[in-house]
């Protein structure tokens, strides 16, 4: 069955969001071609050392890499990855990261750096799980993938225990500011 799915669907083998230096800020793995965390980090560091200097600032880039395409982009001090297999659509692949990049410019309201990217993991993480699961491209287009997360989102009613911790931070220093103006 899963050799009929992957012959099928196209599919991803990791989406990486990392930093100006090359270090982790979201990624997430759907391929055992790299089974340890070890195995994870080499390959990121070796694809940011020979993408970092490239012009990928304007548009997607597009490279094979370890037999896999690669289609990247960097914004400010961010860098966008999604790889794929040797035999993946690259038209597919950028339209993921065209995507990702496009719901994290919606969701991060178009701050995108690594301050707010940091800041709003949990909202980059809820954006790669609705464009991906498993490996499979359940999502592209950006403002659909941006209102599922929105949706996801707890409103400020809600009990502190049904909030992640940035939202419960936000609430806290909303009700601080609150009684200080009192």
């Amino acid at each position: 069955m899963a050799n009929f799915r992957r012959e099928i669907c196209p599919s991803v083998k990791n989406l990486l969001l990392l930093d100006s230096e090359g270090k982790r800020v979201a990624v997430k793995y759907y391929s055992d071609d790299w089974p340890t965390n070890q195995a994870k980090l080499a390959f990121e560091k070796s694809l940011f050392a020979k993408t970092q200097k490239t012009n990928a600032r304007t548009e997607a880039e597009i490279t094979l890499f370890e037999d896999n395409v690669v289609v990247y982009m960097f914004v400010e001090d961010l860098h966008f990855f999604v790889t794929g297999g040797d035999d993946e659509n690259e038209l597919i692949l950028a339209s993921v990261l065209n995507g990702f990049f496009e719901t994290v410019t919606i969701l991060l309201r178009s701050s995108v750096d690594q301050r707010e990217a940091l800041t709003n993991t949990d909202l980059i993480f809820l954006c790669i799980d609705e464009i991906i699961d498993g490996g499979l491209i359940l999502e592209t287009d950006g403002t659909t993938i941006a209102g599922k997360v929105a949706s996801h989102t707890i409103d400020e009613g809600a009990p502190l225990s049904e909030q992640t911790i940035t939202q419960a931070l936000a609430t806290a220093r909303e009700h601080f500011t609150r009684s200080i103006l009192r």
